[in-house]
């Protein structure tokens, strides 16, 4: 009551201009809640995705949005992205003129295979009063599935026949010798090998001739993935299982693109999933497929099943890639017995990993006697898998110890070397 009292006395000099002030405020409440509804079409926004997410790599994403307003707006944009990224949301916010269209730009690295939902693209639309503002919800639920790496296929396309593969990382192998199969006869230029010489042309023609050669085509290339538990270690957001499973996929690439035959086999405590080799145009896709919903088991992998499965399904000699992980010598061993029987009877190259933390655990300078324990320790863990390669080489068993980071790479030139040498 005294309030009140006092109240009055303080602001009585205003006389009647709050309630002209408030009523004003009610008014171009009303105005704007008017100008902002009665289109009820006002604002119109979209999201452009590809069809599919590639896994651990950048996609890109746009949305876009339309003002149908007769005047201009702000714009509060929030797309409700999968929860899988940990990011709450992408919010973004602009000024669109009349009829104006803008577009937004982002994107996302999925670090794992599957399928990821995205919610509304939740906008807020507010006039150039900017007492309220009015919400519109576009594009519902979607469901993008995101398979193996494959954003940078065209890539490793490119590096299987460009003459500067070294740009990329990908080694030119000089070739020894020549394949066996003939391509053509041709006039003989500097550097040529001799032993080519078509001695029955050059007579004919009255200049040097030599027959070339191309690499033999039609081989079976295999990937074989463990998906037992010691591929379940992360690296960069991936686990060890995502690096094959992408290194896979290029390497089906590119042995499709030499006209050999790729094809897949997983393996854990039993055997997975089997593709057997082609090089028909749907055979990329369909290893997609399989690999796109492939997890790691708890379980060590059976090589006994899986040497028996190779048996029965590899019905002539071919590469076999098997991508494993070994942390030590003795679980090396374990398996070594089926993998040289598998050896036996094709050319075999295990793929397995280095401990990248390790590696840098021993090249930093040990501060104190605790940090030479685990300086030691990280020395003998990376001697045990140089220990392994060579514990591989000498039962004929080729072997690519590699970082994470560089598998994809490695692979590939490992296959063309062996495709250089006439080992497939």
């Amino acid at each position: 009551m005294y309030c009140t009292f006092f109240a009055e006395v303080l602001f009585a000099w205003l006389g009647d201009i709050p309630e002209i002030a408030t009523g004003a405020v009610f008014v171009l409440f009303f105005i704007d809640l008017f100008i902002l509804y009665r289109n009820s079409k006002g604002v119109e926004v979209k999201r452009f995705t590809s069809k599919r997410l590639s896994n651990g790599d950048e996609n890109p994403i746009q949305i876009e949005i339309k003002n149908h307003y007769g005047f201009g707006v702000n714009a509060r944009v929030i797309d409700e992205i999968p929860f899988q990224f940990q990011i709450r949301d992408k919010d973004f916010r602009l000024h669109l003129k009349p009829a104006e269209i803008k577009s937004i730009h982002y994107n996302l690295r999925p670090t794992k295979r599957g399928e990821y939902d995205f919610g509304f693209i939740r906008t807020y639309i507010s006039s150039p009063l900017g007492l309220i503002s009015r919400r519109y919800n576009f594009d519902g639920a979607k469901v993008l599935p995101v398979y193996p790496s494959f954003i940078n296929l065209g890539q490793y396309e490119l590096m299987a026949v460009s003459r500067y593969l070294t740009e990329f990382g990908i080694k030119k192998i000089r070739k020894v010798g020549q394949s066996s199969e003939f391509d053509q006869i041709k006039n003989y230029v500097g550097g040529d090998d001799i032993r080519t010489i078509n001695w029955k042309a050059t007579a004919r023609k009255g200049g040097l001739m030599v027959n070339t050669y191309t690499d033999e085509k039609s081989q079976n290339i295999y990937c074989i993935i463990d998906k037992s538990r010691v591929m379940r270690m992360p690296f960069e957001g991936l686990s060890l299982l995502d690096y094959a499973i992408n290194a896979s996929v290029a390497l089906a690439k590119v042995a499709m693109l030499k006209e050999d035959k790729a094809g897949l086999i997983t393996i854990s405590e039993t055997i997975g999933s089997i593709v057997p080799a082609d090089r028909k145009a749907s055979q990329l896709g369909s290893i997609m497929n399989v690999l796109y919903k492939e997890k790691t088991r708890y379980l060590e992998s059976n090589l006994e099943v899986l040497y028996s499965t190779v048996r029965s399904v590899v019905k002539q000699r071919g590469l076999l890639v098997f991508f494993t992980n070994f942390e030590s010598l003795s679980a090396l061993q374990r398996q070594l017995p089926y993998l040289k029987r598998i050896a036996k009877y094709h050319l075999l190259v295990v793929v397995f990993f280095e401990n990248t933390e390790l590696k840098g655990l021993s090249t930093d300078p040990a501060k104190d006697v605790e940090g030479i324990y685990h300086k030691t320790i990280a020395e003998k863990f990376i001697y045990e898998k140089k220990l392994m390669v060579k514990e591989l080489n000498k039962h004929g068993i080729l072997a690519i110890l590699t970082p994470p980071q560089k598998l994809t790479v490695n692979v590939i030139n490992q296959y063309l070397a062996l495709k250089a040498q006439q080992r497939i």
